[in-house]
């Protein structure tokens, strides 16, 4: 019972990271200095007043020096990040496995905000990922095989997409950070993987971007990006790929 209560602790003070890694990485500013402040005054964050969820629930959702509002993203990146921790756990165990796909969903969780605030995707976060995941598929239920293979089908796939789009059309379609994030993506789980992660993506994404295109009145492609999606559809692969996959053809059947 021990482990689970530390990883969900650990994951909540990590997501206080991520939150400054998705403010200050699309700045280009250094993720570790200066310490946590307001972004509205300034002023220095103190530490009983970085307590994660707590101090947003203490404060009301407000600086204690200007009152400025905070965001209610930080408590929910936070709790996120602790429920991440939790799923890989249960998952894989306390295992090096474990700790690899963990830091794997803070890096998603990183490109998910950055994505929808900002609709890029940091190359430090996906080529790198990607580098960085070849070098640790030793520790991962993929081969180094099937570990290429779905960097190849990944970033093919995408890039087959993006052309054939503009053939068609004429127009940009996909941008491509997502053709670099789904090839790191494709490290992690595979060719097969990268499969599951294309159709969940593009399933959710049309059940929810439809609407809130029309909401906006954009069209698909502005309303909402495809990053988070690809990063949602990864990470149900890695913890519940197989049950949805048995589900989906028991159902056909």
């Amino acid at each position: 019972m021990i482990w689970p209560v530390f990883a969900g602790v650990l994951g909540l003070f990590i997501g206080s990271f991520l939150n400054v890694c998705i403010y200050r990485i699309p700045r280009e500013e250094s993720v570790v200095w200066p310490s946590s402040h307001c972004p509205g005054c300034g002023t220095k964050i103190r530490p009983w007043d970085n307590i994660p969820i707590l101090s947003y629930l203490f404060l009301r959702g407000r600086c204690r020096s200007c009152a400025e509002r905070i965001s209610p993203r930080y408590p929910l990146v936070e709790a996120l990040s602790a429920l991440l921790a939790l799923g890989m756990l249960y998952r894989f165990g306390l295992t090096i496995t474990f700790g690899i796909y963990y830091l794997w969903a803070c890096v998603l969780l990183i490109i998910t905000f950055i994505d929808i605030d900002y609709q890029i995707i940091p190359d430090g976060l996906s080529v790198g990922g990607g580098i960085i995941g070849l070098v640790l598929v030793y520790w991962l239920p993929v081969s180094y095989r099937e570990a290429f293979l779905g960097l190849a089908l990944g970033a093919g796939l995408l890039t087959a997409v993006i052309y054939g789009y503009y053939f068609l059309t004429g127009k940009q379609g996909m941008g491509g950070g997502d053709v670099k994030l789904l090839g790191m993506i494709g490290v992690f789980v595979g060719w097969e993987g990268v499969l599951f992660t294309i159709f969940m993506g593009s399933l959710v994404g049309t059940i929810f971007g439809l609407p809130w295109a029309f909401v906006q009145k954009k069209t698909m492609q502005a309303a909402i990006p495809f990053g988070p999606f690809l990063a949602l559809g990864g990470l149900l692969y890695v913890l519940w790929g197989a049950q949805i996959i048995s589900w989906y053809f028991g159902f056909l059947a």
